[in-house]
């Protein structure tokens, strides 16, 4: 598996921080939805890619990189991810933030 950051993009554009802490006896269908959303979501007009890392006290952190707010909108009233993002609130979170940023300047670099 080739492990890499999403490359930097031309900015502006927009990136989605979503900070979340799993409930321990809430896995059920966790995995699935995940996969399902990935999936989806790069059928958005204007995303442009995503990183996702759990730590292992339980942090997951997963940053979606989006073209403009358009896009994000687009993304946010998907109805299937507004079905999954209820059950993750029924089921499998603690808690959770969702940060937006506007990027300013990204840049990149890579061995050889």
């Amino acid at each position: 598996m080739d492990i890499r950051p999403v490359e930097a993009h031309q900015p502006p554009y927009y990136t989605v921080v979503f900070t979340s802490v799993r409930r321990e006896d809430g896995a059920g269908e966790y995995g699935e939805a995940a996969e399902r959303m990935a999936e989806l979501v790069k059928d958005v007009p204007g995303f442009l890619g995503y990183e996702s890392a759990r730590t292992p006290g339980g942090l997951g952190i997963t940053v979606g990189y989006f073209r403009d707010e358009e896009a994000i909108g687009v993304w946010q009233r998907n109805a299937e991810h507004r079905a999954v993002q209820q059950q993750g609130r029924d089921e499998w979170y603690e808690n959770y933030t969702v940060h937006v940023a506007k990027v300013e300047w990204s840049y990149g670099f890579e061995r050889g």
